[in-house]
């Protein structure tokens, strides 16, 4: 990374300067310039295939870059000094299916150089130190998640790497995991979450960086991402309402949805659109106050960029 760019990087954990990854002709990562800054929970979001991935993969020095660069926590990617104030789950878990949960941590606290008081710290952490004595190949896929995160817990590390950590858990394994993510944030762990579950980074990430096809097409707070509150109409026939909606906020304020019309306008027109639905002969079902979800956001970002 240039001196310009180290200095622009700030109090950044985890800063990449068009970071690019190829193989052959294709781009599995494609300039990507991301900023994760200290205490914060980022959430990296895009459709599997994507190149979230691989971006982490970078980050932990799992895999050279084409061109580009990253700092992570001041470091080259894969200094050892870095990355023992890491800790990593990409890719799912990999331990012995022989051994017991607690003995695989014991394993690896050894070649971390961690005392065993922190494998039943961790263990407790992330609440299986009941089910520490089991052997690994009878956990749970939740289980198995959490034993992988208590593993990336080993050493205290500054900054957290979870790629997809809740993928293929049922419900209430999402919300035991989304607790413990949100739990380790407070501690002041630094996360870096990637998921293509819209609805789970939108519960505890502070900032996403949205990324299609390699590219970044976005990097903000959730809050800045979703936008202004809008009002959602649901009516009846809609061919009838849209068009008498339109002809009161403009063409371009208002949009069909799967859910009714949103209404870029605001609050502020909610009596005039009201009054139009019912003038236009429609029945008027719902007005309310709303927020795009970061899915619909989401949508709308990889249709442009299409």
């Amino acid at each position: 990374m240039s001196e310009a760019a180290s200095e622009a990087t700030g109090s950044a954990i985890v800063a990449t300067d068009r970071l690019t990854k190829r193989y052959g002709p294709h781009a599995a990562v494609d300039a990507v310039s991301m900023r994760v800054q200290r205490g914060e929970i980022y959430g990296f979001l895009g459709p599997n295939g994507a190149g979230k991935t691989t971006t982490l993969r970078m980050l932990v020095g799992l895999i050279r870059p084409t061109s580009g660069a990253a700092l992570v926590l001041g470091k080259q990617p894969g200094d050892p000094d870095a990355l023992r104030r890491i800790g990593v789950l990409i890719e799912g878990p990999g331990f012995y299916p022989y051994l017991s949960g607690r003995d695989n941590l014991r394993v690896l606290a050894h070649y971390r150089g961690v005392g065993r008081p922190q494998v039943e710290d961790v263990l407790a952490r992330v609440a299986l130190r009941d089910r520490g004595d089991d052997r690994f190949r009878t956990y749970s896929l939740g289980m198995k998640q959490r034993l992988g995160v208590a593993a990336a817990l080993l050493g205290s590390p500054d900054l957290l790497i979870l790629d997809e950590p809740t993928n293929g858990l049922d419900p209430a394994g999402m919300a035991e995991m989304r607790e413990l993510i949100t739990g380790l944030a407070a501690d002041g762990h630094t996360v870096v979450l990637s998921s293509h579950l819209l609805s789970e980074v939108q519960e505890i990430c502070d900032r996403v960086g949205v990324i299609d096809r390699g590219k970044l097409l976005a990097q903000s707070t959730v809050r800045e991402l979703r936008g202004a509150a809008t009002l959602l109409v649901r009516a009846d026939p809609l061919e009838l309402a849209f068009p008498a909606v339109r002809a009161v906020v403009g063409d371009r304020s208002a949009l069909l949805t799967s859910t009714g019309i949103r209404v870029d306008a605001g609050v502020v027109q909610a009596p005039a659109v009201a009054r139009a639905v019912i003038e236009s002969g429609a029945d008027l079902l719902e007005l309310r106050s709303d927020e795009k979800s970061l899915e619909e956001v989401f949508f709308e970002m990889t249709e442009t960029a299409k």
